[in-house]
């Protein structure tokens, strides 16, 4: 399916416009800033999901009802893809990887970056990452899930029995096992891959941004991490903040320049997103 987030054209630089020095300082100010305000709502997020971990029984309680949703829905694949991806020679260590290392750190890499080069486009999603985790500490606090290594279903929990890395950057004193829903390592991943696929101005990188959230909702399946329902959800989560935070965008320019709001621009082309005349993504 497609989604278009019509956003306002950025204006065109004025006449005596400061020069590449003034500028490039002036953006690194505005990467520094930016930087901290995402690290402190980084670390208010963890927080929150650490200081609001449900009960064991509850979690449990409610992984079960998700795992009935699945089985009646015919989608309960988890554990086969699991078991597939066990038979496989030398998988096991690539989906780690993606898990650990294709989220946090292409999070980071994608906003530094759009931050740099694409500033109008970065304020677009820099509000959806808020939005949505905001939205998804909520649903943590009041909707506990523990995840499917954490069952008792045959799953295995392969970042862990593999790999100390996770354990060793994300340590579980800091975080909550019990947060399982919504997935954000796929919802975020979307995030960036839509970012990457609008904003992106050469082939490659729309190519990772198309292959991005895919990649990595095989690898929190096949780890054991999440449960299929958990990506959707975290999904939905994000596309929803990212079409508010485009609302906000428009809404903010029409009010600056006190005119009414641009008519509904056409589907962008590749590389023309936030900051040209629209957003389409492939989610």
């Amino acid at each position: 399916m497609t989604l278009l987030l019509p956003i306002p054209a950025v204006s065109t630089p004025r006449p005596g416009a400061p020069r590449t020095s003034t500028r490039a300082h002036t953006g690194a100010r505005f990467v520094v800033r930016q930087a901290a305000l995402l690290a402190t709502a980084v670390a208010v997020y963890f927080a929150v999901r650490s200081l609001t971990s449900g009960s064991a029984e509850a979690a449990e309680h409610n992984a079960g009802l998700l795992v009935d949703l699945e089985r009646s829905l015919g989608v309960f694949v988890e554990r086969d893809l699991q078991q597939l991806v066990l038979g496989l020679d030398g998988v096991i260590p690539v989906v780690n990887a993606i898990y650990i290392y294709g989220h946090w750190p292409v999070i980071a890499v994608v906003l530094g970056w759009l931050g740099w080069r694409r500033r109008e486009a970065f304020l677009v999603y820099r509000n959806a990452l808020l939005i949505s985790g905001l939205v998804g500490m909520l649903i943590v606090a009041s909707f506990p899930v523990a995840p499917p290594r954490l069952m008792d279903l045959g799953f295995i929990d392969t970042v862990t029995l593999h790999s100390e890395a996770y354990r060793v950057l994300q340590p579980p004193s800091l975080t909550n096992q019990y947060a399982a829903m919504p997935s954000f390592h796929v919802g975020w991943d979307l995030l960036v891959g839509i970012a990457l696929v609008c904003e992106g101005t050469r082939s490659w990188m729309r190519v990772v941004g198309y292959a991005l959230p895919l990649l990595m909702l095989v690898s929190v399946v096949s780890t054991g991490n999440h449960y299929l329902v958990d990506a959707v959800v975290g999904d939905v989560i994000v596309l929803a903040s990212l079409r508010l935070a485009t609302w906000h965008h428009r809404n903010r320019d029409r009010k600056r320049v006190g005119g009414p709001a641009p008519a509904r621009p056409a589907v962008a082309a590749p590389g023309q997103g936030p900051d040209r005349q629209g957003v389409r993504a492939a989610a």
